[in-house]
């Protein structure tokens, strides 16, 4: 199983039906995964990304706290399948030098790895069958994307079921 290191480019409305997408662009700047989110998660992950705190802490913010009072790294996250529009992540985590692989959504594996710096990688298998948005294939200027992903349909790419 390969692996392409990805970062959260950013995160947009579905024009359609407002649902969040979160934009994974590849570190090679050549192709964009999008991916629909939930609400709270995209809110997480727009907190994180702004560098932003709320007055309390958020379920992501308690869980990157319990992480960091634990001792535990948060590795890298891997978005590591897509099966019937939904994809599926593993939160690889480290203590005292043991390994754990922790089952996750991508939202939250997303939101997981804003919060604690940590990599975010995509498999092989998931971009062939995401059909990602090859940039060098859409014409324009790089703000065309959002345009060209409002006249997509979600279930070309895979979402989040709510």
């Amino acid at each position: 199983m390969e692996l392409k290191e990805f970062f959260i480019k950013g995160i947009i409305l579905d024009p359609t039906n407002n649902v969040p997408i979160v934009l994974l662009e590849d570190v090679d700047l050549t192709m964009i995964i999008p991916i629909w989110i939930g609400y709270f998660e995209a809110n997480a992950i727009a907190l994180g990304l702004e560098n932003l705190t709320s007055p309390r802490p958020l379920t992501h913010d308690l869980l990157a706290s319990i992480l960091d009072e634990l001792d535990v790294v948060v590795k890298k996250i891997v978005i590591t399948d897509i099966v019937d529009s939904t994809y599926y992540a593993n939160i690889y985590l480290e203590r005292d030098g043991m390994e754990y692989v922790i089952d996750s959504r991508p939202s939250d594996a997303l939101a997981i790895s804003v919060k604690k710096g940590a990599k975010i990688y995509v498999t092989d298998d998931v971009i062939r069958k995401s059909s990602p948005i090859k940039l060098n294939e859409i014409p324009g200027e790089e703000d065309d994307i959002k345009d060209w992903l409002d006249k997509l349909n979600p279930e070309d790419f895979g979402k989040y079921k709510m």
